[in-house]
């Protein structure tokens, strides 16, 4: 079975999730506690960093819909930056580019967030 990882850095107050690895049903959950992090530390600028993510499921995306709304209710928005075609073509099936800022690069993600 493939692996996944979760990395965490902290970018000049904006929480960055490096996702590395197989996104799908089993491995979710730890998403799912990485996000929920960010949220009880109070970090609602949030990008997540896509570039060495393989694959990803309808229960990877599901994580990212279950989070959303409340970081928006806190001022703060999930930003998705390095996808793949292969990735990003996923999310474009399910629409998510009319809901979420998804940028090629996670510098451009940044400057968009000290935009706001």
């Amino acid at each position: 079975m493939e692996g996944f990882e979760v990395t965490h850095r902290d970018d000049s107050g904006i929480a960055v999730l490096q996702l590395k690895g197989f996104l799908d049903a089993h491995t979710a959950p730890t998403l799912e506690s990485a996000l929920q992090n960010c949220i009880d530390e109070q970090k609602f600028k949030i990008i997540v960093n896509f570039e060495d993510l393989t694959y990803i499921s309808s229960a990877g995306l599901g994580v990212f819909m279950g989070f959303i709304e409340e970081v928006r209710e806190k001022s703060g928005d999930i930003k998705l930056s390095n996808m793949s075609a292969k990735i990003f073509r996923v999310f474009d099936l399910l629409g998510f580019p009319a809901l979420y800022d998804i940028l090629d690069k996670e510098e451009e993600a940044k400057s968009s967030f000290n935009k706001q």
